[in-house]
């Protein structure tokens, strides 16, 4: 049988891809608790659907940066991204918990829902890392964009459906993907800047 070629540069390159993700998801937090700080968990209060819409807000607006090469707003798409992993956290504590109809988490308690549902993101994006092969480094940041917004188009089909759906793997699978990619395009981004 033939072993993989460069063993230990493809462990060497994962090791390094779960540090950079490990500290994109801290980045992605200290974003979301000084949100949390300024306006508590007030996104509580919203259903799913808007959440949904909220991401797709946020990846139109990467894309049609990408697309046009140039934003006339003083903001990269750096900002987007991290949205993106902020708002599938949420998306995430909302599947989980329902929708409030006020703040009904202190910042501790969000925290912790928080951290709990970004490291079950880690864990499934190592173990696809892992089986992928960092494949997403060939891969370009406008076309993972596209597979975020794929994914989001499948999310609100999935919505629109109440969930009755033929194969789909849910909401809840999209969300983690699209996390993903953005941090895969937040490293990527990172590293062109380099």
């Amino acid at each position: 049988m033939n072993q993989p070629e460069n063993t230990s540069a493809n462990l060497s390159a994962t090791r390094n891809t779960d540090a950079q993700c490990e500290a994109v998801l801290q980045r992605c937090r200290e974003l979301f608790e000084k949100k949390l700080h300024d306006y508590g968990a007030a996104w509580r209060v919203m259903r799913p659907e808007t959440v949904t819409d909220q991401i797709l807000i946020k990846v139109a607006r990467i894309r049609s940066i990408q697309t046009k090469g140039k934003s006339l707003v003083d903001e990269g798409i750096e900002g987007d991204f991290i949205a993106i992993v902020n708002y599938s956290i949420i998306a995430l504590i909302q599947l989980e918990k329902g929708t409030a109809d006020q703040e009904d988490s202190t910042v501790e308690e969000a925290l912790a829902d928080y951290d709990r549902h970004a490291a079950e993101a880690l864990a499934l994006l190592k173990r696809k890392n892992h089986d992928y092969n960092e494949a997403w480094r060939a891969m370009r940041v406008s076309s993972m964009t596209d597979l975020i917004f794929m994914k989001i188009l499948r999310t609100k089909q999935i919505e629109d459906l109440k969930g009755d759906t033929l194969v789909s793997e849910g909401v809840d699978a999209n969300y983690m993907d699209m996390l993903n990619y953005a941090v895969f395009c937040l490293i990527r981004l990172e590293e062109d800047e380099a």
